[in-house]
């Protein structure tokens, strides 16, 4: 029969502090301050960015106020000494403000629709499709994000100018071939963007619609549009400001006759609402026409910043 022993010495627990837990920390003291340091450094960089950029938009509002003696006596004040509200009246009539903001206006409604559609129809065949030539096609999309559109300037005149000969309502000066050449010019950032947001996009929904009797077209439309809600807001937005401030492509192709702002964009508006005072300036009106100009893109990002940064996140976020 065997026996069991018991040891005569006092037993001895294991410990079960963590590792570390007890262990001297060293380095913790320099490790804060230079965490500390540089959280402020940071904050202070992000305080002088704002000022740089919130400073000059507020002069520009608050000069649209002034009157053009005290923009001249007083160029960096802030207050006005009084409201002139005749300013904005007299920019959107007599500087032609209207004008320039009704064709921009209707050129971005025609060009960002198409640029969703076609763009967002593209990138989701090359995502998640597979067939011969898909990467060769994707490539090729990307390749108009290398070219500097002023390099094109030449080719792109004349093709257009060719082609009004012979389509009169695809000419210079026509708001249908500036809304076809933004569409051109915006359609490569806009598959790139799409087409990584839509790879994320659960499989599983798209086949469970396959499966119960839904075609290809929609799928895409009634399936996998309104889950990339997110993408294309955001995408949305970087082509409405991208478009809005354009100033080469409409200089290029819609030049106005005669000096009538028939075909401007606000843009084109601003600059000869600068450049052909002459000898009568007229700095208040001036400041009041740019100030509605970038009245709609600020109120424009600011109602969609959320969603801008949740469409930017969701690709990392899923």
């Amino acid at each position: 029969m065997s026996t069991v022993t018991q040891p005569s010495g006092p037993v001895t627990r294991p410990d079960k502090t963590p590792p570390g837990r007890g262990a001297p920390r060293t380095g913790r003291r320099g490790g804060g301050l230079a965490e500390r340091f540089f959280n402020g450094f940071s904050h202070l960089f992000l305080l002088v960015w704002a000022v740089m950029v919130v400073y000059p938009l507020l002069w520009v509002v608050m000069s649209s106020f002034k009157d053009d003696a005290q923009i001249i006596k007083e160029p960096l004040s802030l207050i006005p000494d009084a409201l002139h509200w005749d300013n904005f009246a007299r920019a959107w009539g007599q500087g032609h403000i209207g004008a320039f903001f009704l064709n921009t206006v209707l050129i971005l409604a025609g060009s960002v629709t198409l640029t969703m559609l076609l763009g967002s129809m593209a990138a989701y065949v090359l995502a998640r499709y597979e067939f011969p030539g898909n990467r060769a096609i994707y490539y090729m999309f990307l390749s108009g994000l290398t070219l500097p559109i002023y390099l094109a300037a030449v080719p792109l005149f004349k093709g257009v100018y060719n082609t009004g000969t012979v389509f009169p309502l695809l000419g210079p000066n026509k708001h249908v071939m500036l809304i076809l050449v933004y569409v051109a010019w915006s359609l490569s950032f806009t598959v790139f963007f799409m087409h990584s947001f839509f790879r994320t996009l659960p499989t599983t929904v798209a086949e469970a619609a396959m499966v119960d009797g839904a075609s290809h077209t929609m799928t895409f439309f009634r399936v996998m549009l309104p889950m990339s809600k997110p993408g294309l807001i955001s995408i949305g937005i970087f082509n409405v400001l991208g478009q809005w401030n354009q100033w080469y492509l409409p200089t290029l192709l819609m030049q106005s006759v005669g000096g009538e702002p028939k075909n401007q964009v606000i843009s084109q508006g601003l600059i000869e609402l600068s450049v052909n005072q002459g000898y009568r300036s007229d700095w208040s009106g001036l400041f009041a026409g740019v100030t509605m100009a970038m009245l709609p893109v600020l109120i424009v990002y600011i109602v969609f910043q959320r969603q801008v940064q949740s469409g930017l996140t969701a690709g990392v976020g899923k």
